[in-house]
């Protein structure tokens, strides 16, 4: 039997139930949802304070998240693993696939990385903004909301969809976006 940590790709079916026990665990153990935008906010707090602290205690949605907190909470070191779990299990596949421009995405707006790499990270940007506006983020409202039988994060669930499919058709229609 070949050993499940060099697997290149599991099955989602395992890894949705992994995914659902850990939040069972989050539960039951922290009482929080399972979610990672809020670490994002902890690390800007956590940086700005270092420069304008008295800035952060007065803001009352950084107070709210950091004063008499720790930085590093499990939610950081969830997003932290998340990384480093990524890492090993690409090295432990063996699997050494890069791609910076994807096909599809050269056939519509050229090969630039460096316009690649820029809109990516504003999409993240925006994500990110969109997930703190929410007051969660795609896993808090999905997952966590979903689990939960939350009717606001199955909303979200779908108009997430929805908008994704929407800004795809829009953005890869036409010129150079012939079916894969």
């Amino acid at each position: 039997m070949r050993n499940p940590l060099r697997i290149p790709r599991w099955s989602p079916y395992v890894v949705g139930a992994g995914i659902g026990m850990l939040s069972w665990a989050t539960f039951l153990f922290m009482d929080k949802a399972l979610g990672a935008s809020t670490s994002f906010v902890q690390a800007s707090g956590a940086a700005l304070s270092v420069v304008a602290p008295e800035h952060v205690k007065a803001n009352p949605y950084y107070a709210r998240l950091l004063v008499g907190r720790p930085v590093v909470e499990w939610q950081m070191a969830l997003v932290l693993m998340l990384a480093v779990g990524a890492f090993l299990s690409a090295r432990l596949s063996g699997v050494r696939f890069v791609e910076h421009v994807p096909d599809l995405w050269a056939r519509r707006f050229g090969p630039s990385r460096a316009k690649r790499y820029t809109f990516a990270f504003l999409g993240g940007v925006v994500l990110l903004f969109g997930a703190r506006l929410a007051d969660g983020c795609t896993s808090g409202h999905a997952i966590s909301g979903g689990l939960q039988l939350a009717v606001s994060s199955w909303v979200f669930l779908i108009a997430m969809f929805v908008s994704g499919v929407a800004v795809a058709t829009l953005m890869f229609r036409g010129k150079g976006a012939n079916r894969v």
